[in-house]
């Protein structure tokens, strides 16, 4: 009889880490042929002991997303500085370039342009950054590594998500007090804010996320260059609907960018905004359609 020791843990990265220690106790009986050919009954003590390693258990996806978001904070930490001081930069100019080119400005625009920059910032954070993000991480090769990981490609997302909605923050907050300090215009905060604000920055990732992984790199930079001109000049945010052209309107109702601004305009200054129940079913219609590509093109063979 022989007894081998316990099989060696199995490598892995953090995610694959979570292994059981114990191990199975497993008999192998070696048949032993007698001298007129007979083979007497298997039993214990005729075989060979050795022992199988126990099933591995996995992480939670709550565990595997919060390696994945410090994984991400880790090989993006000489960047996040820069990135947090751009965001910022991005939202305060947003609320005091706007306001140089409309001139006198009373209440009513001022809620505009203050309550707007917050979601031109989330939304360049998602159709801009993600796809020079992604390219990044398809020239690198590290987007192929993390496939290769057991893990639900959602949570690629979610987590990249948590990250870049971090680093947006500090923005945000900093532009709607230049917003409130410049124009002299007082915010009532609601609840759905904080709905809105998820809603909004999982919706323009999603899209980012999918455009970054169907398109080849450098086409998917020049799609997301031609989206901030859209953004930021030809899509109701930091102004209301109606200085477009009709056919303009009528675009804006189907797409998910008027809807963005409404719900986060309506959380931050709820005396003065409100939300139609469409535009929240455009743009959850247009959440589930994104984070569906945008999984399906995380999943797909290269």
């Amino acid at each position: 009889m022989r007894a081998h020791g316990p099989a060696p843990r199995p490598a892995g990265g953090p995610i694959d880490a979570a292994v059981a220690d114990a191990a199975v106790p497993v008999v192998d009986v070696a048949p032993v042929v007698g001298a007129r050919g007979h083979i007497p009954s298997p039993s214990p003590t005729s075989g060979s002991v050795r022992t199988a390693p126990a099933a591995q258990v996995r992480p939670s996806s709550w565990r595997q997303m919060g390696l994945l978001m410090q994984w991400q904070l880790r090989r993006s930490a000489t960047a996040i500085p820069l990135l947090v001081v751009v965001q910022t930069m991005l939202s305060i100019a947003t609320v005091i370039g706007y306001g140089l080119l409309v001139g006198p400005v009373d209440r009513p625009v001022g809620l505009y342009l203050t309550t707007g920059a917050p979601t031109i910032s989330l939304v360049m954070l998602g159709l801009v950054m993600t796809p020079q993000w992604v390219g990044q991480e398809r020239t690198e090769g590290s987007l192929d590594w993390m496939r290769t990981l057991p893990v639900p490609r959602v949570a690629f997302l979610v987590s990249d998500l948590a990250v870049w909605s971090l680093l947006a923050l500090p923005g945000m907050v900093l532009g709607l007090l230049v917003g409130s300090a410049r124009f002299h215009v007082g915010l009532s905060l609601s609840w759905k804010i904080l709905p809105g604000v998820l809603l909004v920055s999982l919706t323009a990732a999603a899209i980012g996320y999918a455009v970054a992984n169907v398109l080849a790199p450098t086409l998917a930079q020049l799609v997301s260059q031609v989206l901030v001109f859209v953004v930021m000049l030809f899509s109701p945010i930091s102004y209301p609907a109606d200085r477009l052209a009709p056919w303009a309107q009528q675009l804006h109702q189907w797409l998910p960018f008027e809807p963005m601004a409404q719900v986060v305009c309506a959380g931050l200054a709820s005396a003065d905004f409100a939300v139609p129940g469409r535009s929240w079913v455009v743009l959850g219609l247009w959440c589930v359609a994104s984070v569906s590509a945008a999984a399906w093109a995380l999943g797909r063979r290269q």
